[in-house]
């Protein structure tokens, strides 16, 4: 038995829906500038090279439906609806045309951002950490099977805050789909069952005050629900 300095870590464990199994999350990647609009929002020029990739902790991901503290140091956290895809089969170096076989699934995210943190991050040309990796940051729905819902290339994302459509986009727009994403970062690091895929997010990104509640949906997923106490 290995003699550990004190208890690990909790898994971190995500509901799938319809079932009463959970999906263990190994790391979370994110994909930066997947939507043109949304670079133009942010003053930048839409990239059609390669997608780059940023990360967040396995624990800063939260399943929908819960109410958690404000962030703290920031006084501009945003929202971002993004399509969550959870990979099911190691690989590494994977043809865009045999993805398929490594995705277990998808959800609904919404990848919440220090704003205020990262402009500044970005201003001191230092790395967006903690803008983007802090606790319950990424806020995960149910998981579907990709064999119940298919490869999710097209359908409605949006995002409300307290009822009000904050953002609503269709998942064609990427830039970079899901397939291409999955491709390029499988030469960058070995995919692992667990990893999670935020895969961009649409223009209309916006604050969030305390006291609200914001919902993001993709088009035949469960939704990805918070509140902020």
């Amino acid at each position: 038995m290995t003699n550990l300095a004190f208890p690990a870590p909790a898994p971190v464990l995500l509901p799938i829906a319809g079932s009463d199994a959970l999906f263990p999350v190994r790391r979370i990647f994110c994909v930066g500038r997947n939507y043109a609009e949304h670079a133009r929002e942010m003053g930048l020029d839409p990239e059609k090279k390669h997608p780059f990739f940023f990360n967040k902790p396995a624990d800063a991901a939260i399943p929908s439906g819960r109410t958690i503290p404000f962030p703290v140091e920031t006084e501009n956290l945003h929202h971002e609806a993004e399509l969550v895809v959870a990979i099911g089969k190691a690989g590494t170096d994977i043809a865009a045309e045999d993805t398929a076989a490594h995705i277990w699934g998808y959800a609904s995210g919404n990848d919440l951002t220090r704003r205020d943190l990262q402009a500044q991050a970005k201003e001191d040309r230092r790395p967006w950490c903690m803008a983007k990796g802090f606790d319950n940051s990424a806020v995960i729905g149910a998981l579907h099977p990709a064999s119940e819902v298919g490869d999710m290339t097209t359908g409605r994302i949006s995002c409300t805050v307290d009822g009000e459509i904050r953002q609503d986009s269709d998942l064609v727009e990427m830039i970079w789909p899901t397939a291409n994403i999955i491709a390029f970062l499988s030469r960058l690091v070995t995919l692992q069952p667990g990893d999670l895929i935020m895969t961009g997010t649409p223009a209309g990104v916006g604050q969030i005050t305390p006291g609200q509640s914001c919902t993001v949906t993709v088009e035949g997923l469960s939704p990805a629900e918070v509140s902020f106490a």
